[in-house]
């Protein structure tokens, strides 16, 4: 499974744990980065995150996250462990923790210290809560974003019972850690520009945030404002996918001219024709009826049937595929999405690729497996046993190597 090296010759070192931060090193292990993972003795927790697992600190979620990147175990409480990461931090283009501020301070790891080793690092530290703000310094993970930022309302506000529900999914962890990424790419940039580095702040309250107000916002974007928040469309109850005689399908009239062909092919051109429908701002206000009339007629044919039908007047549809039957999916076949490997330790295991692709130019590597706790340990203690020779006035401590 090869991958893009466009960031080759870029060396990211990676102090963040469990879902934001590695999700953020993955992106940019996947464009070529090196990326050299320092965690605890006994591993990033998420190792552990779920089962089954081949073996002990192998979870599927850290061989999806973590692909790539070369593992050093340091325990950053000894001088020793902490000598070595500073030895490599002027090797390194890339600095990226998600500690707490006091904590990297305690570790004389903070931007100032940081930049005294490394002038032109991009030093990116993920947080909870933004550093100017109230609730700096505070613990954050997915779940409590999702409620700070007003996201576990909204399926309540679909239900119709308001009771608040987290998404069934890291969301906010994964949406902040590409916005990780973006800012460390983007400060990457500035460097090639200027020389110069650059401190990243990435807020996840803030992040996640303007993530999810991008729509929902609405009518709360004016002042005064002009309407309510939130995207009627979105949280309309009846925007769910239809029943058909075999499963589900998910379609989409997009447009207002959309609805006269999308009743057409359900044989009910004259449901239009009601009062309440006969403008497309009454179709606008009244898409409820819309939807209710398309799940009352969808049962009477199979998703492919309706597919087929859809499809052929250029009106987006597609048929609802259950979690479990998605490494079937024959798009993500004939685009080798799923790619059968072999872990020196795990095993056969499906990995999935990088999603984006570059044209000519791009180059390609095979990239590492994910690593066991410490895999690559010895060979970086060495490199920087290295680099504190050349260099004695990185460190004092004498206890490197």
């Amino acid at each position: 499974m090869s991958s893009p090296i466009l960031l080759q010759g870029i060396r990211v070192l990676d102090c963040t744990s469990v879902i934001f931060g590695p999700f953020a090193t993955q992106m940019l292990a996947d464009l070529g980065a090196e990326v050299i993972k320092i965690e605890p003795p006994s591993g990033d927790m998420f190792r552990y995150s779920a089962k089954p697992a081949a073996s002990k600190g192998m979870s599927p979620g850290h061989l999806a996250l973590n692909r790539g990147k070369r593992s050093v175990a340091l325990d950053l409480k000894l001088s020793a462990d902490l000598e070595i990461v500073r030895a490599l931090l002027p090797t390194c283009d890339v600095f990226i923790h998600n500690m707490r501020a006091q904590a990297i301070e305690r570790l004389g790891l903070g931007y100032e210290a940081v930049r005294a080793l490394r002038p032109d690092c991009v030093y990116a530290h993920c947080v909870g809560f933004g550093s100017d703000g109230p609730y700096a310094g505070l613990q954050a993970y997915d779940d409590l974003i999702q409620a700070a930022s007003g996201t576990t309302s909204l399926i309540g506000k679909v239900e119709g019972d308001g009771r608040p529900r987290y998404l069934p999914g890291a969301i906010a962890d994964k949406v902040c850690g590409l916005y990780a990424a973006q800012g460390v790419l983007a400060a990457l940039i500035h460097r090639l520009r200027t020389g110069e580095g650059q401190f990243v702040e990435i807020p996840m309250f803030e992040t996640f945030t303007h993530f999810s107000l991008v729509e929902h916002l609405a009518g709360m974007t004016f002042d005064p404002p002009n309407g309510p928040i939130c995207y009627g469309r979105q949280i309309d109850p009846d925007r769910q996918p239809f029943p058909t005689s075999d499963g589900h399908i998910a379609i989409v009239p997009y447009s207002d001219a959309a609805w006269q062909p999308v009743f057409a092919i359900l044989g009910d051109e004259a449901f239009l024709q009601n009062a309440e429908l006969s403008t497309p701002l009454l179709r606008f206000r009244n898409i409820s009826l819309l939807y209710q009339r398309m799940a009352a007629l969808t049962p009477a044919q199979t998703s492919a049937h309706w597919v087929e039908k859809f499809r052929s007047l250029s009106i987006p549809s597609i048929a609802v595929r259950a979690i479990e039957e998605i490494l079937e999916d024959p798009h993500l076949q004939a685009t080798a999405f799923f790619q059968r490997q072999l872990h020196p330790t795990e095993g056969a295991y499906f990995a999935m690729r990088g999603p984006l692709r570059f044209g000519v130019g791009a180059g390609a590597r095979e990239p590492r497996h994910a690593p066991t706790i410490g895999e690559h340990s010895e060979a970086v203690r060495a490199e920087a046993a290295d680099r504190a020779r050349a260099d004695p006035d990185l460190t004092d401590s004498g206890q490197i190597g």
